[in-house]
């Protein structure tokens, strides 16, 4: 934009937002009321075209109600992930390639304002004293907030999208991340309540993986889903209740966590858990609540194999409370029934590469039962990478397929 043309939008913007009451909620189109009315009273003053009109309206809705100048890229269904760090640098991954923005924040004031626009609609806080929160956008899109004193370089916003419509197991099945064969194999799984941790690296699709996964659960049965911040898109289930966690803030209000939320779930008659990540204490809970009664239940943690994952659970267990590794190994071995190991690989593509059966401990070490593996077989000449999921071996815990009357000797 011509610097004549920014200093006219920003006058512009000073008598609209003069004109608006702040101490009651004023509707959109109000605000749009607002805004032809200062661009007709600039027309008079000074001669601009229709074009320009249209622009002043649409930067000024964007920034008054909207998001800024991030608004054309949350209206972009390509753009999956928008990192903003400070003014100056905006960064976006699109089609699974990261790039830089051409454009950036006229001011950290403007950056503040677009931040605090999106915690307040979550009923959030984020300042100086309270500088990290999670939040959501309408859309469902997660939100990261790092603020001053913690980020060095300005305010630090992380916005993932996700796509209007759910990514369905047919879906990745088209993309290539699971062959039909392992997924029929799974929706038996999952509809005979077997418990099932999906791990996997960031980015590698564990929220997405664990919707298409839900969509095997049976419609009669009653889900609690637990997160920090809401992502899971359920659908086919009536009976669902939605958990999220709440930070504590200056006005008093407690914190509410993943470990107090899953306590309280089991109050709810659930027949199902789904707690969307697992970080901390509340993996001692989430076992304790497979172990219950509450077959099926479904999480996700993040680690670099089945196997590290668990490993990642004995130490968040013993980060909630002080117990011999022993026991910690039996209530895990009892509670998780299969790993499913989601991965990035190098073309960018994503991938289940291992699914996993725990058989149990031996001699006190865990001992799984691989049953599918990802198996690469080469590249092909733009480098996109080449291979199966080949079936390796066969379930030993049969006994919740038989009682959902699913067994079948030749599939597991």
């Amino acid at each position: 934009m011509k610097e004549e043309n920014t200093e006219v939008l920003s006058k512009l913007r000073e008598d609209v937002i003069s004109r608006i009451d702040m101490s009651r909620d004023v509707s959109d189109e109000e605000i749009r009321s607002i805004i032809k009315e200062e661009i007709s009273a600039l027309k008079k003053k000074t001669c601009i075209g229709l074009n320009e009109r249209e622009e002043y309206f649409r930067i000024l809705f964007n920034e008054v109600r909207r998001l800024g100048i991030l608004e054309e890229l949350i209206a972009d269904n390509s753009v999956t992930e928008i990192m903003v760090n400070g003014t100056d640098e905006i960064f976006i991954e699109k089609n699974g390639s990261v790039s830089k923005w051409d454009k950036h924040f006229a001011s950290v004031d403007k950056l503040r304002a677009v931040i605090q626009q999106i915690v307040a609609k979550n009923n959030r806080v984020v300042n100086e004293a309270s500088p990290i929160v999670d939040a959501r956008l309408e859309n469902g899109a997660r939100v990261n907030v790092v603020m001053a004193p913690v980020a060095i370089n300005g305010p630090i916003l992380t916005i993932r999208r996700f796509p209007d419509d759910p990514i369905r197991m047919k879906d990745l099945i088209y993309f290539g991340s699971i062959t039909s064969e392992a997924a029929d194999y799974l929706k038996n799984l999952v509809a005979s309540g077997y418990n099932i941790f999906v791990s996997g690296g960031t980015g590698s699709g564990k929220t997405t993986f664990l919707n298409a996964l839900s969509e095997f659960i049976p419609p009669d049965e009653r889900i609690i889903t637990i997160e920090d911040s809401a992502e899971l898109q359920i659908k086919g289930i009536d009976n669902l209740v939605r958990l999220e966690t709440r930070n504590a803030n200056v006005e008093g209000l407690k914190e509410i966590t993943i470990r107090d939320l899953i306590k309280t779930s089991l109050r709810m008659r659930p027949d199902r858990i789904i707690v969307g990540e697992i970080r901390d204490g509340a993996a001692l809970d989430f076992l304790s609540a497979a172990n219950t009664g509450h077959d099926g239940s479904l999480c996700t943690g993040h680690a670099n194999s089945a196997k590290d994952m668990l490993s990642r659970i004995e130490t968040m267990v013993l980060m909630g409370m002080d117990l011999p590794l022993p026991a910690i190994r039996r209530q895990m071995a009892s509670a998780i029934d299969i790993i499913i190991h989601l991965g990035r690989l190098r073309d960018k593509s994503r991938k289940v590469l291992e699914i996993s059966e725990m058989s149990g401990l031996e001699r006190g070490e865990f001992v799984l039962n691989p049953i599918y593996r990802f198996i690469e077989e080469g590249e092909t000449k733009s480098g996109l990478i080449k291979g199966h999921l080949k079936k390796t071996g066969k379930l030993e815990f049969v006994e919740k397929l038989r009682r959902k009357g699913l067994y079948d000797k030749d599939l597991v």
